[in-house]
């Protein structure tokens, strides 16, 4: 699938632009699932992802076709989360509502086999409360966070998006799972 992306950028690098819109197509609902688990509000998602292709788009002259478009596109879009995350005031998320039904389908990868309804419910109250303490933990360990156990990428691919040495990206998975370890030392 790779090759495919990398034909498509060559034919946008030579103005057929049209191609692009194949790149955003294959890879939107990823860049939104990675801005939305980094923001934890699905119109603020939508917005960075939509950003995130624009910048790709204008920028598209200093990929380098040597590596993976999909790290340079997710470096954007978590570069621009964290752009946003700063911007933010820090009590918005402390304040904000646990929206009631709003979200819960973003966990729903639940086996239905032969869970209760009360089972399935109660694991979704808990992974909506694991995700808004991730939402609480600091930018720099929210993000090696969410792209290590969430979106299940390498220690190198972290590095890569966030442009940062492979032990910088050890320890800050170290540290906000402990950061997270405590939060949840109750639960």
């Amino acid at each position: 699938m790779e090759i495919f992306i990398k034909q498509k950028i060559k034919k946008v690098k030579k103005g057929d632009h049209s191609a692009f819109e194949d790149v955003v197509t294959f890879y939107q609902n990823k860049v939104y699932q990675i801005c939305y688990r980094m923001l934890g509000n699905a119109h603020e998602a939508e917005d960075i992802a939509q950003e995130a292709f624009i910048r790709a788009y204008t920028n598209i002259h200093s990929y380098d076709e040597n590596r993976k478009f999909s790290t340079w596109l997710y470096r954007i879009a978590t570069n621009l989360s964290i752009d946003r995350i700063r911007k933010k005031k820090p009590d918005y998320f402390l304040d904000a509502e646990v929206k009631g039904t709003e979200g819960l389908t973003m966990y729903s990868q639940i086996s239905a086999d032969e869970d209760l309804p009360e089972d399935e419910v109660e694991s979704l109250e808990l992974q909506e409360y694991i995700h808004q303490e991730i939402l609480k933990l600091p930018a720099k360990y929210r993000s090696v966070i969410v792209l290590r156990y969430i979106d299940e990428l390498s220690l190198q691919e972290i590095s890569d998006i966030l442009d940062i040495p492979v032990g910088t990206v050890k320890t800050r998975v170290h540290r906000g799972r402990e950061a997270l370890r405590k939060k949840l030392r109750h639960v």
